[in-house]
């Protein structure tokens, strides 16, 4: 497996998204057309809902093993400002619409949600299903920083239909905890665990990070011990992406020397990974882990299980609309990201704008190779009609697959493709074997974290 490791760890995306940000064709994206697909794809399929992101920027701390969009303050006076402009800008978009969309799924990320208080995020909760139904089987779901999220933030979250909650755990260790700026010790997470679930959260979930500055394999089987002791509903069991090249990041704060090998980062995610097998923990997709209680479990039994920019999920809607400063929306016919700057967002916004200011249409080409990796990323296999095959060069990603079936990570059939057991922790790998405009123009700069 050492060898195999050396072999592909490599630059690579995490595919949220296909075409990948960085391969948008920005030049012939426009606001206009942005609209235009929005309209159409709600159109389409307005009896199955919408997916609502939202992000909350604002951290009080620079947590450095971050690559997220965020602005660090402690002054809370900026929360009804935000607040206030992210309410106008789904009025905007109710607008667009037409008629009152159903929402299937909203999640609430940043940043640090819990940086607003509990009465802002029921404004804000409140403020959007103004404009909107909610389905019966809605999902609800916010990431919460152990170290300051309050009964009160859950229980006000609760009554305005939250079930489910993920926090951010990293590692116990408190050398890597410093190292990464993210000082939380045990007795918070569970504190914040338990009065989650006292009132009445259905799904609890941790993010759980290997490959850390500093952190050994000790470190990662003594984190899952007391993850264990917890038992989250459900669990990311995320590899660190080291990208200190990205603004705004605070990943300069240690030494390229101070993170452990490939090799060693790969053993912290197989012993890992065979520790929250043994621990009843099911294996859904990349990183992700449930327990078979979970509708993440289920979704993946029944072959429902998405992804998107929010990862992982077990709703699945044509339309994701984002909601905030560098949000990032999707109709499936096209992206759109907002404009990042907080003050510029909000001046859009202001001024009646829907604040987009880049994004992505998808041809037919993007489409099919889309359908593909999300296969492969939520299935762990695709196949394609024999007939369609002059949509999609298939033999030339056949080729750029025989080295991987050589090494028994996949298993290549007449119109189809399946990933092996040994083929699971390549998954970013087999699915770069798809990626043409990848292929096409490889970049010239770092883009990527390493894959392993």
């Amino acid at each position: 497996m050492c060898n195999l490791t050396n072999k592909y760890n490599v630059p690579g995306p995490r595919y949220t998204s296909y075409p990948t940000v960085p391969y948008w064709d920005t030049d012939n994206f426009s606001g206009k057309k942005w609209k235009l697909s929005v309209k159409e794809s709600f159109d389409q399929s307005k009896s199955d809902g919408i997916s609502l992101y939202i992000h909350l920027p604002f951290c009080e701390q620079m947590c450095t093993f971050c690559g997220c969009h965020k602005r660090i303050t402690k002054r809370h006076e900026v929360e009804t400002p935000y607040i206030n402009a992210v309410i106008k800008e789904w009025s905007l978009y109710r607008d667009l619409l037409g008629s009152k969309p159903t929402i299937k799924e909203l999640h609430l990320g940043g940043g640090t949600p819990t940086f607003f208080s509990p009465e802002n995020l029921t404004r804000l909760i409140n403020g959007i299903f103004r404009f909107a139904r909610r389905a019966q089987d809605a999902e609800l779901s916010f990431e919460g920083h152990p170290n300051n999220t309050s009964k009160e933030h859950l229980q006000a979250l609760y009554n305005v239909g939250f079930r489910r909650v993920c926090f951010g755990v990293q590692d116990y260790n408190e050398t890597v905890q410093k190292a990464i700026n993210r000082v939380q010790p045990f007795e918070n997470v569970r504190n914040v665990t338990n009065s989650a679930r006292e009132i009445g959260y259905t799904s609890v979930g941790h993010d759980i990070i290997y490959g850390l500055p500093f952190q050994t394999l000790d470190d990662i089987k003594n984190t899952i011990k007391k993850t264990n002791e917890l038992r989250p509903d459900r669990l990311a069991f995320y590899s660190y992406a080291h990208v200190p090249w990205l603004k705004g990041n605070g990943q300069r704060g240690y030494k390229d020397e101070d993170l452990p090998t490939a090799e060693d980062k790969k053993l912290q995610y197989e012993i890992g990974k065979k520790r929250l097998i043994a621990l009843g923990y099911e294996d859904i997709g990349m990183d992700h882990f449930a327990l078979s209680t979970d509708a993440l479990f289920t979704a993946a039994q029944n072959g429902e299980l998405h992804r998107n920019f929010m990862g992982y999920t077990a709703s699945k809607t044509q339309l994701m609309i984002g909601l905030g400063a560098s949000s990032i929306s999707d109709s499936w016919h096209a992206f759109a990201q907002n404009v990042k700057n907080i003050e510029e967002y909000q001046h859009l916004v202001a001024h009646d704008i829907i604040p987009v200011y880049r994004g992505h249409v998808l041809n037919q080409e993007d489409e099919l190779i889309r359908k593909h990796i999300l296969n492969l990323m939520c299935q762990f296999e695709t196949s394609w009609e024999i007939g369609q095959t002059h949509l999609l060069d298939i033999q030339h990603i056949i080729d750029n697959l025989t080295e991987l079936e050589k090494d028994g990570l996949v298993e290549i059939g007449a119109n189809s493709i399946k990933v092996t057991t040994k083929g699971k922790p390549f998954i970013r790998n087999i699915s770069m074997a798809f990626d043409l405009k990848l292929q096409r123009k490889k970049p010239d700069t770092r883009l990527f974290s390493m894959t392993i």
